[in-house]
């Protein structure tokens, strides 16, 4: 077929495969499970086609499978479909730990981003606080001075905290951990307070001020 137009951004083939093959992908909404081996049949059903790269291709699967609507879907009891809808074969319970695993990693990661961010806003908010120019009032000699008690310039509380921080020693063991346990979070240069609250062997979960809880590895915490 000639005069085919060309797909380069995954997102863009998603949303051509959803419309080539509706019954099996779809570009909003709830994801099905694909069938093992659906690279190849897409291959086949369109080998007359040049609008797609098998580079191209893989990447938007890769993108589509690792979504957090895909991931959610890979549940026990779900069949697996074709490109035409058809159940071709249950989930594999190796395949459901992967997916949980998956998804475990993806929240870690967004939630320590958004840690680091609000760090950064606190950093930047103090250090646009302390470079403020005070205001000095000229008195006249006709104003009446009341006496009063110098100011006392109040450090912000991350300022006072990264001062009193100690040299941590990195946690190398998981039996040195115990629930309940007062830890520190590495998130990028700035550690956090945080609390042990369950160990398990997919990594140590952990609790930080704000309420939010997620695993994360032991490398990635310090007494």
């Amino acid at each position: 077929m000639e005069n085919q137009p060309k797909f380069n951004g995954n997102k863009e083939i998603i949303v051509f495969l959803a419309k080539r093959f509706p019954l099996c992908f779809a570009a909003t909404g709830e994801k099905r499970p694909l069938k093992i081996g659906i690279f190849h049949d897409i291959l086949k059903r369109m080998e007359d086609e040049k609008n797609i790269s098998k580079t191209k291709l893989r990447s938007a699967l890769r993108l589509y499978t690792s979504t957090w609507r895909y991931l959610y879907g890979i549940t026990c009891g779900i069949q697996r479909v074709d490109l035409d809808g058809n159940l071709c074969g249950a989930i594999e319970t190796q395949h459901i730990e992967h997916a949980r695993r998956k998804l475990e990693e993806t929240k870690t990661r967004i939630q320590l981003q958004r840690v680091a961010q609000q760090s950064k806003k606190s950093e930047n908010y103090a250090a646009t606080a302390s470079s403020r120019p005070s205001v000095i009032k000229r008195f006249s000699k006709s104003d009446s001075v009341i006496p009063c008690k110098p100011l006392v310039k109040k450090e912000h509380p991350q300022v006072a905290h990264k001062k009193l921080l100690l040299t941590r020693i990195p946690v190398t063991n998981v039996s040195m951990l115990q629930i309940g346990q007062a830890i520190k979070v590495k998130v990028g240069n700035n550690p956090i307070d945080a609390t042990v609250i369950n160990i398990a062997k997919e990594g140590i979960r952990v609790q930080i001020p704000s309420g939010i809880d997620f695993i994360i590895r032991p490398e990635h915490l310090e007494f």
